[in-house]
C-alpha cells in the first residue's frame, strides 16, 4: 500500500521489476508458494522470476491510468555473485566459464536504467523488456487470473507476517 500511494500521489512516476528470462522455466506453485514440501533453488529462482512478471502486471493494471507505469525487466546474464555460494560443484563449474560471456554490472543495468528513464515508455506499463526493447514473456506470465491469484495471496502473507 505504501508503494502504491507514494507512486499516486507522485506522478510521473516508474515502477522496474528485475526479473529474467528464467521465468520462461517457472511455474506458479500456489498449493506450496514458500516450497515447505521440497527446495529446489533452480524451480525456487524460475517461479520467483514468473512471479516478479505477474506482480509487475497486476501493479500495472491497478495503477492504470494513475501516472505511474510498471514494467520488468530482463537484464541478461550478468557476471555477479549469483549462486556461488549455494551452488553445487557443477553450476559453481558453469558460473566461471559462463562468466566469460557474461554483461559486466553495468551492461546488465542498461535495461533496469532504460525502463526508469526513456522518454519513449513514458506511458509504457505492464511491458516486459529485454535489451532495452519490449519482449514476449512465456504465457504464464501473461496469465491475468494468476497475477490477481499472485497478488491476494501476497497481501495475506504480507498480513500475517506484520501479525
Amino acid at each position: 500500500p505504501l508503494l502504491l500511494e507514494r507512486g499516486r500521489d507522485s506522478p510521473p512516476s516508474r515502477v522496474v521489476t528485475v526479473s529474467s528470462d528464467a521465468h520462461r522455466a517457472g511455474r506458479m506453485d500456489f498449493e506450496d508458494l514458500q516450497a515447505d514440501r521440497g527446495y529446489s533453488g533452480i524451480r525456487a529462482y524460475a517461479q520467483s522470476k514468473l512471479a516478479n512478471i505477474l506482480f509487475t502486471g497486476e501493479l500495472a493494471r491497478r495503477l492504470s491510468g494513475r501516472g505511474v507505469t510498471a514494467n520488468a525487466v530482463h537484464p541478461g546474464g550478468v557476471r555477479t555473485g549469483f549462486a556461488r555460494e549455494d551452488a553445487g560443484i557443477v553450476m559453481r563449474l558453469g558460473l566461471t566459464v559462463g562468466a566469460v560471456f557474461m554483461k559486466s554490472p553495468e551492461q546488465g543495468a542498461r535495461t533496469s536504467v532504460y525502463a526508469a528513464s526513456a522518454a519513449e515508455l513514458a506511458n509504457v506499463t505492464g511491458a516486459y523488456l529485454a535489451k532495452s526493447r519490449r519482449a514476449r514473456p512465456h504465457q504464464r506470465a501473461r496469465d491475468d487470473a494468476a497475477a490477481a491469484r499472485l497478488w491476494a495471496v501476497s497481501e495475506e502473507l504480507v498480513a500475517r507476517s506484520a501479525g
